[in-house]
């Protein structure tokens, strides 16, 4: 899509066929005006004067809320191992994940 054009019914096929799509001619020509629509909304952005703002990764002023680490009462291999449904000696017993 060039600036200031419309998305095109090939570019909607095109995103359709990526991501698996099987869709109508109808629906392609919904979605070709929806998102056309969605693109000229999120293109109305650029006119937007930011020069003013400062950067920043959000807009709340908050920070993440962390405990300092402190080491606590650690279960035995006995305790760990007491509910596994299946183990081998001193380790759990899972299947294989390919």
């Amino acid at each position: 899509m060039k600036d200031g054009s419309k998305l095109s019914k090939k570019d909607v096929e095109h995103v359709a066929e990526l991501a698996r799509l099987e869709l109508s001619e109808a629906e392609i020509s919904q979605f070709t005006t929806e998102l056309s629509s969605v693109l000229d909304m999120a293109d109305s952005l650029n006119n937007v004067d930011t020069s003013k703002l400062e950067e920043t990764a959000h807009v709340t002023g908050l920070s993440n809320v962390t405990r300092k680490d402190k080491k606590e009462k650690q279960l035995t291999n006995k305790e760990a191992l007491a509910n596994a449904p299946v183990k081998d000696g001193r380790f759990f017993r899972v299947p294989k994940v390919l």
